[in-house]
Order: structure tokens, then sequence, then C-alpha cells
């Protein structure tokens, strides 16, 4: 733990004092979004201090040019960029001529953020003296509509505490927003027209290269003493920016508000012709509502998500903050509706990392849609690669595969490799078998065969073929091996027979195998079609099968344990437990060359295998894997402690597990890995799901039906969570001594609980002592 400012709340995540050292952070901590935008949470007002502007489109991007010392064939030409978009939020406010500016004021109290997780909403509110010695109280309410997904409101009030003062609200649009970083300083965005009609502003732009075409658009009201001050704005129009001003005299104790709708509308939905009538009609319909009724509505369809999706704790509101906050990103930043957009790693909360796809996705964001949602949900993630495979095709060639073999990329938003990290890009091979992966456990949780014939199988063979070429036989061990490879632990590079990896592989092409004949069997117009386009033959699958067979996997017979890599047991093999603390985290404290050389991994590796093949090992194999690597595991991946949380439960070290999930859970809350302010650990959030339905739940699918293994943490009086499993609902509650189900629908079903079949009817409450 790094920070601990964050108030202790179960529906909401609160900041009580101003400390601007905390400014870049709760900037993160306390964003918003509605799965077609998001932004920081920045201050409406001025703000001259240190702060990180951010406001982001779902899907817009711009390709920067890739930027190294030494070029390397089969680079990506570009590393795509996350925009920061033209910024609708700001409001200007002058005091009697004062600027507003909690930078600069004389004093600050009663300084509150609340980001209302239950309701969707986010709030400010402060008094300040200003440098004029007139005293204000403000409070501004933001949020962003799903209901109408291209639009967000603010309220921003203010009442003058110790004096009668002119008060100027000057609402505006601004295009001149940049990125925190560029490989070569281009320019992102290209502004073409600002206009303004009434009470309403317009900016529209396109980014270059890829050429989206946006409109930015507000719309202001003023009321004083809750009555709507009836006048148009003086307009200011600079290059990039465009403002409205609205001045006022106000008493003292009198309230004055500036209500503001703003949004974007692009022509990812729209025609490129058609955008600013799109953003009237979209301006006209919201405020025609008010501010107040969307704000109902926004409450009504938190509600609906959190019915479904809502995981309850009792006795630990930390614990229960903790996964209600990364629920409420998850669901901030993708909802499923759309297949042409996925879950990036820092969501619309910061720019790292650039791209919208990574493995996160498969490996652990799935699991959480299809249970918390509907098979439609995931199938659109799935659906997303299908409609890349060419692309991925596209991106082995560049490395020399050849006849359909595919490389999925490691970061991208239309399919091409964006990434440019050449141990990352070359090496970190392993995410084709976690998109394998994904195929196989969307069937096995959602019993939908359907997309293995239409769209995956194609996956499969695109993902099997590189599996194939990308192993050499080695006569030395008469096996295949695959060189030169990145784990998930980063922390190595260029390793040989990295034990997950080629794992991976093998499994990959058994699994292609299987449904190719399952597919043959039960759908034989595709499998005609598929294998005719693939021009695939016996011969080349049982060339795959050799490799598989063949497969070499580096084991050490003195620790019993299979080995991250060949070389994993020359290192210097000291302890997490013996490092300095000072040295910590490594990845900001040490040379990237020590941290090679070290033993340290920064997330789960062999362990992940363990944990996505679990059925594959016994209890025994598991425990001894998990202790020989977790004391050299540093988790300075986010992804690293949801996985070490679900075995330390299998394994029944409940206070290790919980501690775990006490980290997932609270990893941005409490800033464990020192980098919150940068934005928020989007993807890994599922993983904090998984830790409590899979670790703690101990929830499994065992032929075909669902399995429990229910544990408690001694911290928790009881905790509860709701699972659509092949469209039925079911609600598990956990308590210290017995565990119960619930059952939505018309329908009974049969699960199993410490192995043993239960059936449940619906309606009915089943009890069964843990």
């Amino acid at each position: 733990m790094n920070q601990d400012y964050i108030k202790e709340n179960p529906w909401s995540i609160i900041e009580e004092g101003f400390d601007s050292e905390n400014v870049k952070s709760s900037e993160s901590l306390f964003s918003i979004g509605n799965g077609a935008m998001g932004q920081r949470a920045n201050f409406e007002e001025t703000y001259s201090g240190n702060t990180f502007q951010g406001s982001y489109i779902a899907g817009v991007y711009y390709p920067d040019k890739t930027r190294v010392g030494w070029w390397k064939n089969g680079y990506p030409e570009y590393f795509a960029k996350v925009l920061n978009a033209p910024s609708w939020i700001g409001i200007k406010i002058q005091i009697s001529g004062e600027v507003l500016d909690l930078n600069t004021c004389k004093s600050i109290s009663n300084y509150k953020r609340e980001l209302n997780m239950k309701e969707g909403w986010y709030q400010r509110s402060f008094n300040t003296i200003l440098q004029n010695d007139i005293e204000i109280q403000v409070k501004a309410t933001r949020f962003l509509s799903l209901n109408i997904n291209e639009i967000g409101a603010i309220k921003y009030q203010v009442i003058l505490v110790n004096a009668d003062a002119e008060i100027l609200f000057e609402p505006f649009l601004d295009s001149s927003i940049q990125n925190e970083d560029s490989n070569w300083d281009d320019k992102f965005w290209n502004t073409t027209s600002i206009s303004s009609d009434g009470n309403q502003a317009f900016i529209e732009a396109h980014t270059m290269k890829t050429e989206f075409a946006t409109c930015t658009f507000m719309q202001s009201q003023v009321l004083y003493n809750n009555k709507i001050l009836d006048k148009n704005p003086s307009e200011v129009k600079e290059e990039l920016v465009i403002k409205h001003q609205y001045t006022q005299k106000v008493k003292k104790g009198e309230t004055i508000a500036l209500y503001k709708f703003g949004g974007y509308t692009v022509d990812r939905n729209h025609d490129k012709g058609d955008l600013l009538k799109a953003a009237k009609t979209v301006l006209k319909k919201t405020t025609d509502l008010g501010f107040d009724a969307l704000l109902e509505k926004q409450k009504l369809a938190w509600a609906k998500i959190w019915e479904m999706s809502d995981i309850t704790i009792d006795g630990d509101v930390k614990a229960q903050q903790g996964i209600r906050f990364n629920i409420f990103q998850l669901n901030q930043t993708y909802l499923g509706t759309d297949s042409r957009l996925n879950i990036g790693p820092k969501g619309f909360t910061g720019e790292k990392y650039g791209g919208s796809t990574y493995w996160d996705t498969e490996a652990y964001c799935i699991p959480f849609y299809m249970a918390t949602k509907d098979r439609n949900v995931a199938r659109n993630l799935l659906e997303y690669r299908y409609n890349h495979l060419e692309k991925a095709i596209e991106n082995a060639q560049k490395l020399g595969f050849s006849n359909g073999a595919a490389l999925y990329p490691m970061v991208t938003m239309n399919g091409e490799e964006c990434h440019n990290e050449w141990e990352i890009t070359f090496e970190e091979i392993h995410r084709n078998g976690a998109i394998a992966f994904a195929i196989y456990n969307y069937y096995r949780y959602t019993g939908d065969y359907t997309y293995i014939p239409e769209m995956g199988l194609e996956v499969l063979i695109g993902i099997s073929r590189f599996w194939h070429q990308r192993a050499t036989f080695s006569t030395q061990k008469d096996k295949y091996v695959i060189l030169g490879v990145t784990g998930p632990n980063e922390y190595e590079n260029n390793v040989n027979n990295n034990w997950y990896t080629n794992y991976l592989a093998k499994w990959c092409i058994n699994y292609t195998l299987e449904e190719l004949d399952k597919v043959k069997d039960g759908y034989s117009e595709d499998y005609d079609r598929i294998v005719g386009a693939a021009k695939l033959s016996d011969i080349e699958t049982d060339d795959w099968k050799k490799v598989a067979d063949g497969m070499y996997f580096p084991y050490s017979k003195e620790h019993d344990v299979f080995l991250q890599q060949d070389g994993f047991l020359d290192k210097e093999l000291i302890t997490v437990a013996d490092l300095p603390k000072l040295d910590r985290p490594i990845n900001q404290k040490w040379s990237w060359d020590r941290i090679l050389r070290s033993p340290y991994i920064k997330q789960a590796d062999t362990l992940q295998g363990f944990y996505l093949f679990e059925d594959h090992f016994s209890i025994d194999e598991l425990e001894k894997h998990f202790d020989f690597y977790e004391p050299f595991t540093v988790h300075e991946s986010s992804l690293s402690p949801c996985v070490h949380s679900i075995q330390a439960a299998k394994l029944n070290r409940m206070e290790q597990a919980y501690e775990f999930y006490l980290r997932t859970s609270r990893l941005d809350l409490d800033d464990y890995n020192k980098e919150v302010e940068e934005g928020l650990h989007i993807t890994s959030m599922a993983g904090t799901w998984m830790s409590i339905v899979e670790g703690f739940g101990g929830m499994r699918i065992v032929d075909d039906k669902l399995s429990f293994t229910p544990k408690i943490p001694k911290q928790w009086s009881a905790y509860s969570f709701k699972i659509n499993f092949r469209d039925r609902i079911l609600k598990v509650i956990v308590s210290q001594n017995e565990t119960k189900f619930e059952l939505e629908g018309k329908d009974e079903t049969s699960i199993r609980v410490h192995g043993k079949r239960v059936v449940i009817s619906p309606n009915n409450t089943v009890s069964i002592s843990n």
C-alpha cells in the first residue's frame, strides 16, 4: 500500500480534504465512462496546478510512427495512441474578476470528492476563499449517460458565502488538448470547424492519418435561485477554442448554477457529413429530458447492472469497496454492445500502453462478462478476434511465417500489431494461446457451440499453423522446442522453452484437431467451407500432431517442478522475502539488465498454466509449483495477485488468498504499484471478480455443470454473487457455516457442491453446510 486517503465506504469512492499531491491520482480513481467515451476526473474550473487532462472516445486512435534506436525487420510501423480528445467539460469561473483556481486561492475547506458507484455519478464540493477575499461554496455533479451514450451532463452550483459579487460562467470547448507523449511530436487532431448557435457550440475535427471525424458539442443554461436566466451568451472564438460567457450579479447567500450538456458524435456511428446535425439531435433529446430526469435514468441503468453483477461482502468494508470499484470500472469501460470495441488496459482513465486490446481480454475479462451479462457480450469479444484474423495472418507473414499461420497482436486497435518493444512484439507469443483458450472457455461455459463452426475454427487453424511453424525440432533433445520467447513473466526476455508457452502450443494444436473432428461430424457444410478455404490437408494436420506429441517441457528432478524456462535454475535464487524493501518495486529501482538476470517473476507464468489447465494437474503438483514459484514473484503486474489468490484458496491457504485478494481489489485505490496517476488497471479488475467467484466461491465447470467448493475468509461474515450460466441466474450466498443457492427462472438445475450433486428448484433456497 502506497496511499491511504480514500475513505472506506461500501458504495462510494470518497476523498476528504484537498491535497494537491493527490490531484493526479484522484483524476484516475474518480474517472467516469459509459462504454462509448470516458474522462479522467479533471476539474471543470481552471486549475493551474499539476494535472493530467484526459477525455477519450472509444475506438478513436492515432498511429504514432514507431521510434526506436535500432530498427529490426518485423517491427510494427506504428504505436497506436489512445487519443486525448477535444474536451467539453471546461467551465472557467470568475468571481468579481477573480478566477476560481484551487491552486491559487487563499484557502480551501470542506473539500470532498465522491464517486457514487451505485448510481453512476461523480461529485465535488468545497468552500474556498479567493484572493479578493470572497468566499464561495461550490458543488459540481457530473455523469456520462448510459442511456444516451453520446452525452454527458454537468451541474455546477456556486453559493456566495460572505459578499455580493458578479459571477462569470464561461463554458467552453477545447480542441488544443494534447496527449501526454508523442513519439515525434506529431499533431494528432485537425480542427476543421468551430461554430456556435445560441447556447450551443460545436467543434468539428478529425484525427490525422486515421481520419476519424468527430463533433464535440455543448449546450449550457444558467439558473439563478432555481430560475432560468433566459439570455443568450456572449461568444468568444479562438483558433481551437470556443467559449460562451454568462454574467450575473449574485447576492450573498444566493445560488447560481450552470447546467452543461456535452459529448461527441463520431463517424463510427454517423455519416461524416451529419455529425453536427447528429449532435443537435442528441442535445435536443437530452435537454428535453433535463438534467434531473437524465440522472434518474442513469440511476436506473446502474441499478440494472448491479442487480446482476454486484458482489456483496459482509464484515469488511475495504474488501467490499474494492470489488465494487473493480466491477464499476469494468462496466464503465465496456458494456458489450459493440463488437468493434474491446477492453483497453487503461480503459478511459489514461494513455499508457496504447492500443485497446491485449491478451488480458481473453484470459481475464471474458469470464467476467460471460457470467455477469450474457453470452452475446462474450461472443462479441470473440467475434472481434475473428474479424481481425486476416490481420493476424499478415502479422505472421511480416515475421516470415506462411500458409495462413496467424499471430495475433500483443497490442492492437484494428488487428495490426502496434506494440514497438521487440521482446513483446516478437517474443510474447503466448497471447495466441489465450485466444484459443477463450474459444474453448466460451463453449465450456455457455454451451453455445455455433461460434466454432461459424468463426472460431478458422481462428484455431491459423493459430495452430503458427505453433507448428514456430516450433523447432531439436536433434539434441529429440523433441520440439520453442526458442527465443517471453512468457507472461516479462522480467525474462528471449528465453528458450518457456513452459507455459510450450504447454499452450501443445494444447492449442490438440484442441484444434479435436474441433476439426467435431465440426466434420456435426457441421459438414461449415467443415467443407473452412477446410477448402484454408487448403488444409491430413498431411498438414499429421505434422501438427507430431509437434504437439513431441513438445519439450523443461523439468527439474531436484525440485520436482516444471521449469519456467531452460535457464531458470542458473539464476541466483534469492527469494523476494530477502529483497530489501528499498529495492521495491524493482521495475522502478533496478536497471533492466539486473532485472533480466534476476529470478524475480513479474506475474504468474508457470502458475498461469496451472490456472488455465488446473484439471490437468493434481493438487499436489499445484502445491509444489506454487511453493516453488510464488516466493520469487514480486507481483509487479496488475494481473498477478488474482491468479495467486485463486490458487492459494484452492490450496486452503485462506489468509494468503485474502491478502492477494485485497491487493488485486485495491491495487489502484491503495496504489500498490506507485503508478495510479497514469490511469487505472482496468483489465486486471476482472481478475478481482475471479478471485471471489473462482477463488473463494470455488466455481468451476465440471462435466458440463457448475461446480462449487465454497470457502470464506475469516475476515468476512458472508459474501454473495450471481452467475448467469446458460441463461439461468444462480445466486450464491456463502457464510461462515453454510452456503445457500437460489435459482431464478422456471426450470430446475443441478450443480455440484464439494463434489456432490445438488438439485436446485426455482424460487427455493438450498442450504449446504460448509
